[in-house]
């Protein structure tokens, strides 16, 4: 992403701003909000060269609690305003923020192509499994059997992986983190701004009122360790109580398998090491799941490739012959005023 020069002495105070926080008390928002006030503040990010777009959601009231630029833009929607913003000025540093409904149902197709453009943004995807904003309906993430006001009887879709569907369209890059898992979550943010490229981050967030516990299988404290796997590039992929479980491939070498060591014999050395620029290992890891498997958190994919915005400034040069002047392409006020006719 675009590097800052930081103005001195910004806490994380600095980048939040007046407006009253109005989530329901306990969800998992207001620590993902105070994870982003942290990280500006630790990367020294200029507050006027900053915005944050949305959609339609509890995530989407986002843009409000942050002291810099924002856009709460309408369903689904929010990546084609963030390409816009994008595009028009590179110079920006653009977050995108949005939920598992308005990004995997009316804002599939978005997020398709903002992932295969690779607009050189970050894309946090707030994970609850529910529609929380319309009083708890199931979402295209809900587990088949989620009882709720639209499926009464348990939903029976089966439900979108974000993972995979963010793999599926292109990503470069992916990683996953808890909403309460305040120092992990800063370091997953960190790197998903150091990444030049679309950063789709997963955050499994709780919704207290309307799915409260959804991922509890793997975030309550008494499974964690063994249910969960911080996944670092060029380390073992151990896990469980002391790290004494770990993963490998499976004979058929067709998919991941764990191992305990003190049962099997194995040592560390006998373990996969992650490989963060592997895009079949991220494709397993994204699709572990428990109790068989932990759920693989940190960064589980980080590819190199041109930029969007890049490549739409090198044709645009190549088409005219000289290099535009950034982020300004025109004077938008001398345009309206030639008359019934535009040249561009």
């Amino acid at each position: 992403m675009n590097v800052a020069t930081p103005p001195e002495g910004l806490t994380a105070k600095d980048y939040a701003s007046d407006q009253e926080v109005r989530w329901c008390p306990g969800c998992g928002d207001y620590a993902i909000l105070k994870a982003v006030h942290k990280t500006c503040a630790d990367l020294g990010l200029s507050r006027d060269r900053t915005v944050f777009v949305s959609g339609i959601g509890c995530a989407a009231r986002f843009p409000y609690y942050m002291s810099t630029y924002g856009f709460h833009t309408i369903h689904g929607r929010a990546p084609a305003i963030a390409t816009g913003i994008k595009l028009a000025n590179p110079a920006l540093d653009v977050w995108l923020i949005s939920g598992d409904g308005d990004s995997l149902s009316i804002g599939g197709n978005h997020v398709l192509h903002v992932l295969r453009r690779n607009l050189d943004i970050n894309f946090l995807l707030f994970n609850n499994e529910i529609y929380g904003l319309t009083k708890g309906q199931y979402s295209p993430t809900s587990q088949v059997g989620t009882r709720s006001p639209s499926t009464p009887r348990g939903s029976l879709d089966q439900p979108v992986s974000a993972a995979l569907f963010a793999l599926g369209c292109g990503a470069r890059f992916l990683a996953r983190a808890i909403d309460t898992q305040q120092k992990h979550l800063q370091e997953v943010l960190k790197q998903a701004q150091a990444h030049r490229g679309t950063s789709f981050v997963e955050i499994f967030q709780n919704c207290i009122v309307y799915n409260d516990a959804a991922f509890g299988h793997f975030t309550e404290r008494e499974v964690a360790q063994d249910r969960q796997i911080h996944v670092e590039h060029g380390k073992p992929l151990l896990f469980g109580t002391d790290r004494r479980k770990g993963l490998r491939l499976r004979s058929d070498g067709l998919g991941l398998e764990a191992m305990d060591l003190d049962a099997s014999g194995l040592s560390e050395a006998d373990i996969l090491i992650h490989d963060r620029h592997n895009p079949v290992l991220a494709n397993l890891l994204a699709r572990m799941t428990p109790p068989d498997l932990p759920v693989a958190l940190g960064v589980l994919l980080e590819l190199e490739a041109p930029t969007y915005e890049a490549l739409v400034d090198a044709d645009m040069e190549s088409a005219t012959g000289s290099k535009l002047p950034m982020p300004v392409r025109c004077d938008v006020d001398a345009l309206l005023r030639t008359g019934h006719t535009w040249s561009v």
